[in-house]
C-alpha cells in the first residue's frame, strides 16, 4: 500500500488520500454486481416477451416499461440519502441495503415469470405482472446502488476508472448468463412453448436460476468486503463524523451539483431513451424482420424471443471485452472513447431496421454492446471524480435520475410515437440509433473536474 498523504481541504478539515486498494479488493467490492445485473438483464430481455405472451397489446407495452425506471427514480436517491447516514457494526454503511434488496429481489424473481400461470384472466395477469415488475425493480435498485456507492467511498481517483470498468465487466458477464439461459434450456429439452397466456418453462426456470445466482453473489460481497468505519471515511473524504448526519435539502444539492453532473446527464438522456426502445420493441422487431411472426404464442415469435436473448448475450460479451479496453483508457482520453463508443452503438441500432438475417444481427448487437460498456463505465467515473465524500450516496442516487427519467420519457412518448411511425417495432429501434448518435455528439460539452 502506498504511503498516504494528508491534504488540506479547508481551514478546519484535512483529507487523507484514499489508499491504493489491492486488485482483489476492487473485484470483491463489485462481485455481487454480477448477480444484480443478471436479475436486471432477465427482466429487460424478457419483459416484452412476457407481457405480450400474457396478453399485452404492442401499443400499450410502454406502460409496463414505465414502472421499473419510476421505481429507480424514487428508490435510489432514498438509498443514497439514508445509507450516507447509516452505520451498522459488522455490516457497514451500504451493505445493509444490499442485503435487504437482494432478499426481496429473489422472492419477486420467482413470482414474475409465473404471472400467467395462476389461472388469472389476461387483465389480472398483466396487473399482477405489472405489480411484480415494480417490486422487482424496487428491490433490484436497492441491491444495485450500494455497489456504485462503495466504489465512490473506497476507491481512489487513479483506480476509480478501473473499478467501474470491473463493474461493467461483471454486470455484462451476468447479462450474458441471463440472456443465454432460455436458449440453452431449450437446447437441453426444456419446453420453449406453453398454452396461450402462459410464459414458457424455459423462461420461468431462467428466472429461478437468476434468483439463486443473485443471492450467492450478493452474499459473497457482503461477507468479504469491509467498509471504512465512520472515522476512516471522514478522514479519507475530508469531512467530520457529523457531516453526513446533517439534514440536506435535495434541491439545494442539485443546485450546487458540479457542472459535470448536468452535462453527463444530457448524454445519458439520449442513451437511455435509446436502450429503452430496444428493451420494449427488440423481441417484436426481430420476430417480424427475421421470422415474419406477429402472434406472441406462435413458435416463430418464441424462437425470436430466444434469439433476442442470444443477441443480448452477444451485446453483453462485446461489452465485457470493450470494458476491458476502456479500463486502460487514460483520463485525458475518456471523452473521445466515450463518444466513439456511443457512435458505434448508434450505427448498431440503426442497422437493425435494415437487417432481415438473424446472423447478420450479431454484428449490430456487437456495436450496441460497445455503447453499453461505455455507458456503464464513464458516467459514474466522471461524476465521482468531481464529488467529495460529503453526501456521496445522495448525489449518486440523484444521478440515477439521468438513467430513470429518460426511460420514463421514452415510454410516455412511445404512446404517440409508435402509432405515428406505422406501429413499426424495427422503426423504434432506428429511432434508438438516432438517439445514440445525438448522445455521442453531446459528449463534447462535458468538461471533467476533480476534487482537490
Amino acid at each position: 500500500m502506498l504511503e498516504q498523504k494528508i491534504v488540506k481541504t479547508s481551514e478546519k478539515s484535512f483529507r487523507q488520500d484514499l489508499p491504493y486498494l489491492p486488485i482483489s479488493t476492487i473485484w470483491l467490492i463489485s462481485f455481487g454486481f454480477l448477480g444484480v445485473q443478471m436479475a436486471f438483464s432477465l427482466q429487460s430481455s424478457n419483459m416484452g416477451r412476457i407481457f405480450q405472451t400474457i396478453g399485452a397489446d404492442p401499443t400499450t407495452l410502454g406502460f409496463f416499461f414505465i414502472l421499473p425506471p419510476l421505481a429507480g427514480l424514487v428508490v435510489q436517491p432514498l438509498v443514497g440519502y439514508f445509507s450516507d447516514r447509516t452505520w451498522i457494526p459488522k455490516l457497514g454503511r451500504r451493505i445493509p441495503y444490499l442485503l435487504i434488496g437482494a432478499i426481496v429481489a429473489v422472492i419477486v424473481m420467482c413470482l414474475l415469470p409465473n404471472a400467467g400461470s395462476f389461472g388469472f384472466s389476461a387483465m389480472a395477469a398483466m396487473t399482477f405482472g405489472a405489480i411484480t415488475i415494480l417490486f422487482m425493480d424496487l428491490s433490484s435498485n436497492v441491491a444495485m446502488q450500494p455497489f456504485k456507492m462503495m466504489v465512490g467511498d473506497m476507491v481512489n481517483e487513479d483506480q476509480k476508472g478501473f473499478a467501474y470498468s470491473i463493474q461493467s465487466f461483471l454486470s455484462n458477464s451476468g447479462a450474458v448468463l441471463a440472456c443465454i439461459f432460455p436458449f440453452i434450456l431449450t437446447v437441453l429439452g426444456v419446453s420453449n412453448s406453453a398454452p396461450t397466456g402462459v410464459v414458457p418453462p424455459s423462461v420461468v426456470i431462467s428466472f429461478y436460476v437468476g434468483a439463486i445466482v443473485l443471492i450467492i453473489c450478493s452474499l459473497f460481497t457482503i461477507f468479504k468486503v469491509k467498509e471504512y468505519s465512520p472515522a476512516e471515511f471522514a478522514a479519507y473524504h475530508g469531512i467530520t463524523n457529523e457531516t453526513n448526519k446533517e439534514n440536506v435539502n435535495v434541491f439545494k444539492l442539485l443546485r450546487n451539483a458540479p457542472k459535470v453532473f448536468w452535462t453527463v446527464t444530457l448524454v445519458q438522456f439520449f442513451c437511455w431513451m435509446g436502450f429503452q426502445y430496444l428493451w420494449t420493441y427488440g423481441t417484436g422487431a426481430v420476430a417480424l424482420n427475421v421470422w415474419h411472426a406477429i402472434e406472441p404464442s406462435s413458435s416463430g415469435y418464441q424462437a425470436a424471443g430466444n434469439w433476442f436473448g442470444i443477441l443480448s448475450a452477444v451485446q453483453s460479451i462485446a461489452a465485457v471485452l470493450w470494458s476491458l479496453i476502456l479500463s486502460r483508457v487514460r483520463n485525458n482520453k475518456r471523452k473521445p472513447a466515450y463518444a466513439l463508443s456511443l457512435l458505434l452503438g448508434g450505427i448498431g441500432f440503426g442497422s437493425v431496421f435494415f437487417i432481415h438475417n438473424q446472423w447478420a444481427l450479431i454484428v449490430s448487437f456487437i456495436l450496441i454492446g460497445i455503447a453499453w460498456a461505455a455507458m456503464m463505465t464513464f458516467p459514474f467515473t466522471m461524476l465521482t471524480n468531481a464529488l467529495s465524500g460529503k453526501n456521496m450516496g445522495t448525489y449518486l442516487g440523484l444521478f440515477n435520475g439521468s438513467i430513470c427519467l429518460p426511460q420514463i420519457i421514452a415510454s410516455c412518448l412511445s404512446f404517440a410515437l409508435f402509432p405515428a411511425i406505422g406501429s413499426s417495432m424495427s422503426g423504434m429501434i432506428l429511432i434508438s440509433g438516432i438517439l445514440l448518435v445525438m448522445g455521442a455528439v453531446s459528449v463534447s460539452i462535458i468538461k471533467e473536474t476533480y476534487v482537490k
